[in-house]
């Protein structure tokens, strides 16, 4: 990220838990979602490719009962959190679309 483009914080470091609950925010015009996985932070559009609706079936619940995939509330399709592929259900092949993050330590932050 350049420091020409505006900053978005949208959690604390420590509030998102490996495995846990993401958080949602607003990039660029549009609802996306952020979690920790393996270690690192991801984030996509929180838009499934199949049917375009939001993944959370509650707010900040994206990954599956094991939390090791990320599920779609609507038709359940199942994606790698760190690639965002559709690995089973109608969307499979396809993949969520990445929103650019980094963890500085202190906070998530995506740019605007």
């Amino acid at each position: 990220m350049s420091a020409s483009e505006r900053s978005l914080r949208i959690a604390s470091s420590s509030g998102l838990v490996d495995g846990g609950r993401g958080v949602r925010f607003e990039s660029g015009g549009g609802p996306c979602f952020a979690l920790r996985f393996g270690g690192r932070v991801v984030a996509y559009r929180n838009a499934c490719p199949h049917t375009g609706g939001e993944l959370d079936w509650n707010e900040g619940d994206f990954l599956d009962a094991d939390g090791r995939l990320i599920v779609c509330a609507t038709h359940g399709a199942l994606f790698e959190p760190a690639t965002g592929r559709c690995v089973a259900g109608p969307c499979r092949g396809a993949a969520l679309r990445a929103v650019a993050v980094r963890d500085d330590g202190e906070s998530i932050v995506a740019a605007e």
